[in-house]
């Protein structure tokens, strides 16, 4: 229909691209259905907001670097199947797993606010994220990425090779609650922890960051899906395993004394946490 802004093909996995679906959806049948006036009017202007605000944000942040583009194609064009079966499709891969532009380029802000020099990743997938802030990290910075996958620790350290910056980035191989705990065990500290890996361990990537000395004093957490395709906050039937962890994960943070915290409607939800001095 030549009112409906062309949509992409992708699957929507946010909130936000999940409402600009359903209105979608939504103006078709009033269409198909020949409602008039008011009503259909102030639909095509609910579905304008929503429709174009997305590549509005997009169009208005810095440009990713020609070597972030290259990953995120790389990412795109690789046949998943092939690696993780039909279980997993390329498409669910690609959407939920890539951090991309966006948040990006807000990880890689928040490293530069925060003037960090030591960075850990918890949860890389093909390193979209880990390279960003590597990015901005100092010559003398390090960012360590936890991945439990070899093949795809293998294919983001091939596309790090391609960066300046990918020196900066080391890649521990293993569930990331070991490496949490060796790290731990060895007094590391950072001073930015991003956490995108397997939602039904966040609580207790969160309790051991914080009991374990992980986060330096002064330090940010980044949580990345804490809104989750709006999971969390839609009825229990609505919500996957994966939905009940994080909006399990979400309270637990919220009544812990010990840290303050903010959820921001970034793409699929981005929460940041300092602990309280």
């Amino acid at each position: 229909m030549n009112s409906i802004v062309e949509m992409s093909t992708a699957r929507p996995v946010t909130p936000h691209g999940i409402l600009v679906e359903e209105l979608r959806k939504t103006l078709e049948m009033a269409e198909a259905a020949s409602i008039s006036g008011e009503v259909l009017t102030n639909l095509k202007l609910t579905y304008q907001l929503a429709v174009g605000l997305e590549p509005y944000i997009s169009e208005c942040t810095t440009k990713e670097s020609p070597a972030l583009t290259a990953l995120a194609k790389k990412t795109s064009t690789e046949d998943w199947r092939k690696r993780f079966g039909d279980g997993e499709t390329v498409r669910q891969l690609e959407q939920e797993m890539l951090s991309g532009h966006l948040e990006g380029q807000t990880l890689k802000m928040f490293v530069r606010m925060t003037k960090a020099k030591r960075v850990l990743e918890v949860g890389m997938f093909t390193g979209y994220s880990a390279l960003a802030m590597a990015e901005a990290l100092p010559d003398d910075g390090k960012l360590v990425a936890c991945e439990v996958d070899a093949y795809v620790a293998n294919f983001a350290q091939n596309c790090f090779a391609d960066s300046p910056h990918g020196k900066k980035i080391t890649v521990e191989v293993a569930p990331a609650l070991e490496t949490l705990h060796k790290l731990a065990a060895t007094g590391e500290s950072f001073d930015l922890i991003f956490i995108d890996a397997d939602k039904k361990e966040y609580v207790e990537y969160f309790q051991r960051i914080l009991d374990g000395g992980l986060l330096a004093s002064n330090g940010l957490i980044c949580v990345d899906n804490t809104l989750l395709q709006g999971q969390p906050y839609l009825p229990p039937e609505k919500q996957t395993l994966n939905g009940e962890a994080i909006a399990l994960f979400n309270s637990t943070v919220a009544e812990d004394s010990r840290v303050e915290q903010v959820l921001l409607p970034v793409r699929d939800g981005l929460t940041l946490i300092q602990r309280l001095n």
